[in-house]
């Protein structure tokens, strides 16, 4: 996994993990590596995984069975669309719409641009 420096290396193993449910590489009810198997695996310190893992729990996208481990959430794949619908919005979107304004790029080039990716696909 490579990190990014702008983000918190804790928040960029939920994206990591938010977007493998989103894939379906990951489903409802499924145990995922523990702490210290994560942190080996990704190279980092396990703390930093433990606060990734504490985090999707709180966000309800992760349940935490003692003694046997973490697993995704039975709706979790809701709560992660969800979730990432509203950043998405907030933060990408908006971005967007400042760009497309400094820019004069118009709704209907948009349109354009975006049937010529759905006609790709």
């Amino acid at each position: 996994m490579q990190f990014a420096d702008q983000r918190s290396i804790y928040l960029q193993i939920a994206d990591h993990i938010c977007d493998t449910i989103l894939a379906g590489e990951l489903s409802n009810g499924e145990r995922i590596a523990s702490v210290r198997e994560m942190a080996a695996q990704i190279e980092v310190n396990p703390n930093t995984v433990q606060r990734s893992y504490s985090f999707l729990q709180e966000k309800g996208i992760l349940d935490n069975k003692r003694g046997i481990g973490y697993f995704i959430a039975d709706d979790a794949y809701q709560q992660v669309k969800s979730i990432k619908r509203e950043q998405f919005i907030q933060e990408d979107v908006q971005s967007l719409f400042k760009n497309m304004e400094l820019l004069g790029i118009e709704f209907s080039d948009l349109q354009s641009i975006y049937q010529r990716h759905q006609q790709q696909i």
